[in-house]
């Protein structure tokens, strides 16, 4: 088994080292890169205006890589009053270890549907929730939250950017080193490795890779572009990805 990591940095390299301490082969290949978001800017205020009781929600990890040195430049914390919710463990903890504070999560799957599945999330009709998420995704959450009686609002905190490869070159480097299996953590990033290639370099090899991904939804993208062995690891962080690669 040879794989090739195409989630960001720095959680490809760490991936790809502790895999490698296994003894397998691995290399990384990041398909995006982030930025900060444009809403940076308006954070402070926009968790100010919370009142008690009111929602926070954290869509990933980078949302406290950029969140957290905007707060911190302007002498800003984050409020203790409100409630947080992250995607998933690794989000939650991130929350935690900047702030000390309780983060709520689903500790099944990290995605929208198991979030918004929280018992304390069935009742937030006249509350305020605070998105906080990087440049547009998937707007389930803030669909339910309205549908449930709370008024939503975004702040951006970083953008995502793809990353430009020569497709025919990192065609002939990935066979050339026998790539015969790929991690992806996105359906962005999916598309994306799948345009990335001239179409007979995903005939011949990458539609022949085994798949790892991280949600059914993923898988049935997946399959619907043309691959056929996809294993979904039970969550998105690295320690996940790792269980389904052993």
């Amino acid at each position: 088994m040879t794989i090739l990591v195409t989630r960001p940095e720095p959680a490809a390299t760490e991936l790809v080292s502790r895999l490698r301490c296994l003894g397998k082969l691995a290399w990384s290949l990041p398909l995006i890169e982030f930025t900060p978001g444009r809403d940076l800017i308006h954070l402070p205020k926009q968790l100010a205006a919370l009142q008690p009781g009111d929602l926070v929600f954290l869509l990933s990890q980078q949302v406290v890589t950029f969140a957290e040195p905007a707060l911190q430049q302007s002498a800003t914390t984050w409020p203790e009053a409100l409630n947080y919710y992250a995607i998933g463990r690794s989000t939650a903890l991130a929350l935690h270890t900047v702030s000390n504070l309780k983060v709520d999560y689903p500790h099944a799957r990290e995605t929208s549907e198991e979030l918004v599945r929280l018992n304390r999330l069935q009742q937030v009709s006249g509350k305020r929730a605070l998105i906080l998420r990087g440049s547009p995704g998937r707007e389930l959450l803030a669909e339910t939250l309205i549908e449930r009686g709370a008024e939503v609002q975004y702040c951006e905190c970083y953008q995502r950017c793809e990353k430009h490869y020569n497709g025919a070159t990192e065609g002939r480097r990935w066979r050339d080193r026998g790539i015969t299996t790929l991690v992806v953590t996105s359906g962005e990033m999916l598309q994306q490795l799948f345009s990335l290639f001239p179409p007979i370099d995903r005939r011949e090899w990458l539609l022949h890779c085994r798949l790892v991904v991280v949600s059914e939804r993923l898988a049935t993208q997946a399959a619907e572009l043309g691959w056929q062995d996809i294993d979904v690891a039970d969550g998105a962080d690295n320690d996940a990805l790792l269980r389904a690669l052993r």
